[in-house]
């Protein structure tokens, strides 16, 4: 430890004072982390006490778990040039945890089974996924957002997807397509395998054949409707 030096002349027994003074209050404000201990010091003695850098406290940032959608698993829908599903989920994934991550979030990108899911606890789960590639008819555009049908915490987990739907249309302009929410998204593998206190949602974010130009071209704005939308939900702003 660094002492501060006496500034100018004083008595004898003051600068002993002084000398055994210092040290032994800047001990007391280590062990106590006072502020006001601080500027009380320097008040006294006439010196600057010096206190050594401490460690940051631990981060206590929302955790926010993301699945790109087949990732780990199999390849998802395929376009006739070879354009995968699961190349559309991970990088929207993984962009939307980098956004989340420089905004103080601890975020997480799971595969589609991963083992991590048995149990998961976090503020949010979203499982990002792309609809066909196929031609389908000139309707078959827009996104869909839903729920588990058996939510432990479905207060939370609709107002998720109020988020989701709110913000994800907002920013890509796509319609949210309500009447093609299938069973297996109210059903999902991952609702039956997470904590039950974890609210969550299952995204379509669009179809890879009449929405494809978005989903790749335009990926910057299926990104922050996304993360727009899991602000509103953790951070309770629409």
């Amino acid at each position: 430890m660094a002492y501060p030096r006496s500034k100018g002349a004083a008595f004898g027994s003051r600068i002993v004072f002084s000398r055994l003074l210092v040290p032994m209050a800047v001990l007391i404000l280590v062990l106590s982390g006072g502020a006001w201990l601080y500027h009380r010091i320097s008040a006294i003695t006439g010196q600057e006490a010096y206190l050594a850098p401490q460690p940051p406290a631990p981060s206590r940032a929302p955790r926010v778990g993301l699945v790109a959608g087949h990732l780990g698993h199999d390849s998802g829908a395929v376009c006739p040039d070879g354009l995968t599903e699961v190349e559309v989920n991970t990088a929207i994934a993984q962009e939307v945890a980098r956004r989340l991550e420089a905004l103080g979030y601890s975020v997480e990108v799971l595969e589609e089974f991963d083992e991590r899911l048995q149990g998961y606890r976090a503020a949010a789960l979203l499982s990002i996924h792309a609809d066909s590639c196929e031609y389908i008819n000139e309707l078959a555009t827009g996104f869909k957002v839903a729920r588990a049908q058996a939510d432990a915490v479905p207060e939370q987990s609709d107002r998720l997807v109020e988020c989701l739907i709110s913000a994800y249309g907002r920013r890509t302009g796509l319609r949210f397509h309500a009447d093609s929410i299938t069973y297996d998204m109210t059903d999902y593998h991952a609702f039956r395998e997470i904590a039950p206190e974890t609210p969550a949602a299952i995204i379509e974010t669009g179809f890879l054949y009449l929405d494809r130009d978005l989903l790749t071209r335009g990926r910057e704005r299926v990104v922050e409707g996304i993360v727009e939308g899991l602000r509103c939900f953790l951070e309770g702003e629409e």
